[in-house]
């Protein structure tokens, strides 16, 4: 930027965009001083290297200003987690469910897991047909993103909303961020246990 500028002429652009053509330098740097801009080089690699009449320290402010804003209304991505067991009661696997799909429905991806013990890790293919009953019954909100896969004594699979529930949610919030942003595994709030008395088993 002005001094620092080591070409000995450049090719100039105005501060709307006009093209001024080839110019030496020490000219350049006195059309800059007559305007009271900077004149800042935008493509240091061309010959002559590209220069433009500019308030750096507005243009610096602005650009704060946008990414500012970028970020804002960046959607960051949240998991939150879900816990079944294999042999789940049929009611407290409606609840569970439900908290999937309100999950789904905020725009959040959901890793769903399956927790086998003793016995149950000899019959795989209970968490599997489980997963894919949530699978089915929840497909007009979202979808698979991570197949159901082994992982210990757990079997987990990562349920993702579709754009137009995800679109949905972020209108429904006004655009506004998430008071919350994240990209960790969330365990699910008190409120997505089962009913009191009951652990999902």
């Amino acid at each position: 930027m002005n001094e620092q500028i080591r070409a000995r002429e450049v090719r100039l652009v105005g501060p709307e965009g006009e093209q001024v053509g080839i110019v030496p330098l020490e000219r350049a740097l006195q059309l800059a001083a007559d305007v009271e801009l900077d004149l800042v080089e935008v493509a240091p690699m061309a010959r002559p290297p590209v220069c433009k009449l500019m308030d750096f320290g507005k243009f610096k402010y602005e650009s704060a200003l946008k990414a500012r804003e970028a970020r804002r209304n960046q959607q960051q991505t949240v998991i939150k987690e879900m816990k079944l067991r294999p042999k789940i009661d049929p009611h407290d696997y409606e609840t569970k469910k439900g908290h999937v799909v309100r999950f789904l429905k905020a725009g959040d991806k959901v890793k769903v897991t399956i927790m086998f013990r003793g016995r149950e890790q000899s019959r795989p293919e209970l968490g599997y047909r489980l997963l894919r009953r949530l699978e089915s019954e929840i497909t007009e909100l979202g979808y698979v993103e991570s197949a159901p896969k082994q992982d210990g004594r757990n079997m987990i699979m990562v349920l993702a909303p579709h754009r137009a529930t995800k679109a949905a949610a972020t209108a429904a919030r006004g655009g506004a961020p998430r008071e919350r942003e994240t990209d960790a595994t969330e365990a699910p709030p008190a409120e997505a246990a089962g009913p009191a008395g009951t652990t999902g088993e």
